[in-house]
């Protein structure tokens, strides 16, 4: 076991590498094109309420993401983590300015005090992030093992999505017995189906 956890933590470490290896300009033209594929995927457009993430580098970021999400009338539900539970609670942002505050894990989250839970049977497609991936849908996450825990909570039909650069694709993630599977990953360049 401690062989898969510091293989995870190499990987984590080659792919902070590589992304911020890549200059701004070309990170931020293939996260626009993660997210115009995104916002052209039936499963994304048929679905009224989204559960995304505020990154921590490097996964792809979620700002723009969130902001069209309101244009186009979708639910927004970020998740306010609980490190004492090792959980989180799915909260509904109404504005992205005043809603959020920094969280316990150095990003942004919801405010509890002015957002509402939302129950995780509501959640229509869930945006998974992630560090690293492979084509089968597996996925290094920050090692905090929060995602892993809410996955297999999803309800059945909801689709749990990655955003990811091609180069945090990986030929195989090492997987622990506790270790989730996305469904589908999108990147730049192509929509990859799991299922």
């Amino acid at each position: 076991m401690d062989e898969i956890i510091e293989k995870k933590r190499s990987i984590r470490e080659d792919i902070l590498k590589r992304v911020c290896a890549l200059s701004e300009k070309d990170r931020h033209g293939k996260t626009q094109e993660i997210q115009d594929r995104l916002f052209s995927f039936a499963n994304f457009l048929e679905s009224k309420v989204v559960l995304l993430y505020m990154e921590k580098d490097p996964e792809v970021p979620t700002a723009q993401i969130i902001k069209k999400c309101y244009l186009i009338q979708k639910v927004v539900v970020l998740p306010a983590f609980k490190p004492e539970k090792k959980g989180m609670d799915l909260l509904k942002v109404d504005h992205f300015e005043n809603f959020l505050r920094p969280g316990p894990r150095g990003v942004l989250e919801p405010d509890p005090a002015v957002c509402k839970v939302v129950p995780i049977d509501f959640i229509d497609i869930a945006i998974i992030p992630g560090i690293a991936f492979d084509e089968k849908g597996g996925r290094i996450g920050t090692g905090e093992g929060y995602y892993d825990q809410l996955i297999p909570k999803l309800p059945i039909t909801t689709r749990k999505v990655a955003l990811t650069l091609e180069t945090q694709l990986i030929p195989q993630v090492p997987m622990e017995p506790h270790d989730r599977f996305v469904d589908i990953l999108i990147t730049e360049k192509r929509i990859i189906y799991k299922i």
